[in-house]
């Protein structure tokens, strides 16, 4: 039999980790930031998913400043048919959209009928140039902090949503409008009855 005759352990030296130790645990603590922020993005998402435009209920009120200074509050506009309309200068979809829009704001603007256009995640520049191409004259404004697309729950842009004249919220589309489905919904809101 052979003997095993080990030769004692220098218990003073400090023993240095190798290269590929610090390496692995690096590299172990990278994918274990990894994995907790896809959790992390993978629970936003399904929170995002969750969320539902609204389509019912009261308008939720808002109060928005126009990009020249004047100033709108919703629940100050009952009586009338309001058109909200949240877009971006970004959004191609809300290119698509824009002239009938405009079409139609002009077309019923002196009936009772408001449209708000509400500027989401956008820079000043870029949408008063979207606002110069399309001609566009109805009430525009920035939504700073995204206040509004929050409170709506907005999925992404353009998406519009009908308010009645007694403020109470009557459906919404995503995506571009076109004609006639929105004059369709404006004379189905201007014939109904209205009492203060």
């Amino acid at each position: 039999m052979t003997e095993i005759n080990p030769e004692p352990v220098d218990q003073t030296t400090p023993v240095e980790p190798s290269p590929n130790r610090i390496w692995s645990t690096t590299g172990r603590l990278a994918v274990v930031v990894l994995v907790v922020g896809l959790i992390a993005l993978l629970a936003w998402g399904l929170v995002q998913a969750e969320k539902t435009p609204l389509e019912e209920g009261m308008a939720p009120d808002f109060t928005l400043t126009s990009f020249d200074g004047r100033t709108y509050t919703l629940s100050e506009l009952r009586g009338n048919v309001v058109i909200i309309n949240f877009w971006a200068s970004w959004c191609p979809p809300c290119r698509e959209e824009a002239a009938y829009l405009e079409r139609t704001w002009r077309k019923y603007k002196d009936k009772g009928v408001i449209f708000i256009g509400v500027d989401y995640a956008d820079a000043e520049k870029p949408a008063l140039a979207y606002i110069d191409e399309f001609d566009i004259t109805y009430f525009n404004g920035p939504d700073l902090g995204t206040r509004i697309s929050q409170s709506y729950n907005i999925k992404g842009v353009p998406e519009t949503y009908y308010v009645a004249k007694d403020g109470s919220l009557r459906g919404n589309h995503i995506g571009p409008l076109f004609e006639p489905e929105l004059d369709n919904r404006i004379d189905e809101l201007l014939s109904e009855p209205y009492t203060k």
